[in-house]
């Protein structure tokens, strides 16, 4: 008996996203912690060589996510498993730290990105192919979760996709496709502006807050990850909007990188303060006035734009990668937007980018470079190695920090 077309039709449909546990290790504000994601109704143990530990609530089950648990991993832990998952341990000295950002597929407006279609978003592949690096650490720089709306009838590109702010939509924008990642190593998770409080907040500080599980905070205390020789300060800058000046979150961001009097220390935050795209008649233009105003409030008390002791900040939010070298004294600049949403046209020459407002701070030397992919930087000698790699896993070109106050970008073309 021949099957009615209507079903053949269904049968040939790609299944809608399922519930189902996810475990990561990510840092925190009170050190590593393993995380854990379950339709069950209680949290298990946390098994270790050392002994076994109980996860506690983190957030419990609501209508739009399951049991959120979670659990400190000790300092030299091995052997860590939760729910018959293997999880990774973070490392006091990590020699490879692969940074990624912008990653979720866009449905929203018009023309909504097909997220159906690994050319378009090529996320679960490149998320594949970075894990087959074994990075020790692994840096998101912000805006996991893209898909606001409900995909346009008759859109094949994005026909089934989850929506808004819950498990089903963060499993299908992010913990699905990066499951190889978050197995191969702990993760620092910079809040984007896509997880402000208007957005996908709830499920941020539910699944990722670097602190205790609220309702939705509008910002997250900076905090740092202390390495071997090496910090990384994560601010939350998801509110800090580029061309509205708000003095009240400029004061905030002002005190909390005041706190910074460590050295060296890397900046990761995902809105950059002095970054680029293309403006009108192909004019690089960018600046994010509120970050700029927080950096002049130090700068009014003596102190430099950027405390001395960063030597290199890291961002997203721009989709493109970018390198770039300032005037005054300002640490260089990475941007890594570039790991699935939809891409931003930036110029390769970023020198003579004009920076709206008056921090008098300009670009020495910087490019940047367009495509999909990730970045991996390699401890060498007094520096670090970055190589770009491209959304299939194949390295592209090769960059190079060197420490210092401010410390240097190098990439050769």
């Amino acid at each position: 008996m021949k099957k009615p077309a209507l079903l053949i039709l269904l049968s040939l449909l790609p299944l809608p996203v399922q519930a189902a546990d996810s475990a990561w290790v990510q840092a925190t504000a009170t050190g590593f912690e393993a995380r854990l994601v379950t339709t069950q109704g209680a949290c298990p143990m946390l098994h270790a060589q050392a002994g076994d530990s109980p996860m506690m609530v983190r957030a419990p089950a609501d209508a739009n996510f399951p049991l959120v648990c979670a659990a400190p991993i000790a300092p030299g832990a091995a052997g860590v498993t939760v729910a018959g998952i293997s999880l990774p341990v973070p490392m006091a000295d990590p020699q490879k730290i692969l940074v990624l950002g912008d990653t979720g597929c866009r449905i929203k407006g018009a023309a909504p990105q097909a997220c159906n279609d690994p050319a378009a978003w090529p996320f679960p592949q490149l998320a594949a192919a970075a894990a087959q690096l074994k990075p020790d650490l692994v840096v998101h720089l912000g805006d996991y979760l893209y898909r606001e709306s409900a995909c346009p009838p008759g859109n094949a590109g994005c026909a089934d996709s989850p929506w808004g702010d819950n498990w089903l939509t963060w499993q299908a924008d992010f913990y699905t496709p990066a499951a190889p990642l978050l197995a191969a190593a702990p993760i620092v998770l910079v809040r984007g502006n896509h997880e402000d409080c208007t957005r996908a907040g709830a499920g941020w500080e539910r699944l990722q807050g670097p602190g205790a599980a609220v309702s939705c905070s509008l910002h997250d205390p900076l905090y740092t990850v202390a390495l071997e020789g090496l910090s990384l300060a994560v601010l939350d800058d998801a509110v800090s909007g580029e061309t509205d000046l708000d003095r009240a979150a400029a004061r905030t961001y002002a005190e909390e990188l005041a706190s910074l009097r460590t050295s060296p220390v890397w900046l990761i935050h995902h809105r950059p303060t002095w970054a680029a795209i293309t403006g009108p008649l192909g004019i690089p233009i960018g600046g994010n006035l509120t970050l700029m105003e927080a950096s002049r409030l130090n700068a009014a008390h003596g102190a430099p734009l950027i405390p001395p002791g960063v030597e290199l900040m890291l961002s997203g939010h721009i989709h493109s990668f970018e390198s770039i070298n300032y005037t005054r004294g300002v640490p260089p600049q990475i941007v890594a937007g570039n790991g699935g949403d939809s891409l931003h046209i930036t110029p390769r020459n970023l020198r003579g980018t004009q920076f709206q407002g008056h921090s008098g701070v300009t670009v020495a030397d910087g490019l940047s470079v367009g495509g999909f992919g990730f970045l991996l930087m390699t401890k060498a000698g007094d520096g670090w190695t970055i190589d770009l790699y491209d959304s299939a896993g194949t390295k592209t070109r090769t960059c190079r920090f060197s420490h210092g106050r401010p410390g240097r970008l190098d990439c050769p073309a």
